[in-house]
């Protein structure tokens, strides 16, 4: 059963409130971690305030999520392979996720390592990813670096805006955050086809 939707409304404030303490940078490090197999609130909501109350940190916060992201997911792929139906799957269950198992599934099928790459930049839930990669055997190596690259994308591109927009970052993110990756994810797409197929057809 899915977790109820108060319980991820006081988890969402509490990590909101998290980013204004004064252990925060260890906290946003923890968050980033625990997200990758499964905490149900994004990086992304912590990270966002604390890149906006030090701009001149931004970077930063995006490295340490960066390698703490994909660390996390090196313990979601090992859940994946070592303990799918007896731990992994009953966990997806309950964080209301197990909807998103065939779609990542069949992505995977199609589109191998680009798949968890744009799963990994878009907002399609990275503790799926983690699991199901390694549920499906698919290679260390190619899901490893996959990951660093679609989750550095991910959070440097929230340390640019942040750069960038200053106070206005937090708007256009909610606004406009989803366009975004899932457009660089198409454009990845577009050139890795380009790449693969050539320009004959």
């Amino acid at each position: 059963m899915a977790l109820n939707f108060a319980f991820l409304d006081r988890w969402y404030e509490g990590v909101k409130r998290l980013a204004r303490h004064k252990r925060a940078e260890p906290a946003l490090v923890f968050i980033a971690f625990i997200e990758s197999f499964i905490f149900p609130i994004p990086t992304a909501i912590m990270l966002l305030p604390m890149a906006q109350a030090a701009p001149k940190k931004a970077w930063r916060y995006a490295f340490l999520c960066t390698i703490a992201s994909v660390l996390g997911g090196v313990v979601g792929y090992a859940l994946g392979w070592f303990a799918f139906e007896s731990l992994a799957l009953p966990l997806l269950e309950k964080l209301g996720k197990a909807h998103s198992i065939e779609s990542f599934r069949a992505l995977t099928d199609e589109y191998g390592a680009l798949a968890v790459f744009g799963a990994g930049l878009t907002p399609f839930p990275y503790k799926v990813i983690t699991i199901l990669s390694g549920a499906l055997q698919l290679n260390f190596f190619v899901f490893l670096i996959a990951s660093i690259l679609s989750r550095s994308a991910q959070f440097f591109l929230i340390a640019a805006i942040v750069w960038k927009f200053g106070e206005s970052a937090e708007r256009l993110i909610k606004k406009h955050f989803a366009a975004l990756t899932i457009g660089l994810f198409v454009l990845v797409l577009a050139l890795w086809a380009i790449w693969r197929f050539g320009f004959s057809g």
